[in-house]
């Protein structure tokens, strides 16, 4: 019996376990700084954020297209991961599309700079639109497919016809502080409302 390998295993398991934390609060904590001032702040300013040195930022993300593409992916995942919890949750299926909607909103306006840096030539970026597209399409027609079998919407959008809508109301949001896309999304999602 060798108690040590099995005491190296739980180490590494553990090891792993720490680093997965340590990334995501560096992630957490970028996407927060994303929000306030836009893809292009400091590093210096995410390592605060984070409490971290930039030392640190660098190891896990040597450039700063790495640290974008690592927070866009974080973000999206939230977002799929939430849609199915919120279908179980939530009051009704209908309820649970309009609190998953307001997270895809959050997820759209906090993007600051971040369709002028995906359009920039990075090879790294050129897979983002379909990872989106892949991971939060099919969480959205769940949703969608509960709402109308639950009675509460007519669905006559596909989740993607949605979402580029949502989208396209989301536009503008952090130009004019007065523009308030979250209302107007909200009146798009009521508009789905089966009526009588």
């Amino acid at each position: 019996m060798n108690d040590g390998g099995e005491g190296a295993g739980r180490a590494a398991r553990s090891k792993r376990a720490d680093a997965r934390r340590n990334e995501k609060t560096l992630l957490d904590a970028a996407a927060a700084v994303f929000v306030r001032s836009g893809v292009n702040a400091p590093v210096r300013d995410i390592a605060a954020e984070a409490g971290v040195g930039t030392g640190t930022i660098y190891r896990h993300f040597p450039t700063r297209a790495e640290l974008i593409i690592a927070v866009y992916r974080h973000q999206v995942e939230a977002c799929a991961e939430a849609g199915p919890a919120l279908l179980a949750t939530g009051a009704t299926p209908y309820t649970a599309l309009g609190q998953w909607i307001d997270l895809f909103v959050d997820f759209l306006v906090t993007k600051h700079g971040l369709a002028a840096v995906l359009q920039s030539g990075d090879a790294g970026f050129d897979t983002l639109h379909a990872y989106f597209l892949d991971r939060l399409v099919p969480v959205c027609t769940q949703l969608l497919e509960a709402a109308t079998a639950s009675g509460e919407i007519r669905c006559e959008v596909t989740a993607l016809e949605l979402m580029r809508g949502v989208g396209n109301l989301c536009i503008g949001a952090d130009t004019d502080p007065r523009y308030d896309a979250r209302r107007l999304v909200a009146l798009l999602i009521a508009g789905l409302r089966r009526t009588g």
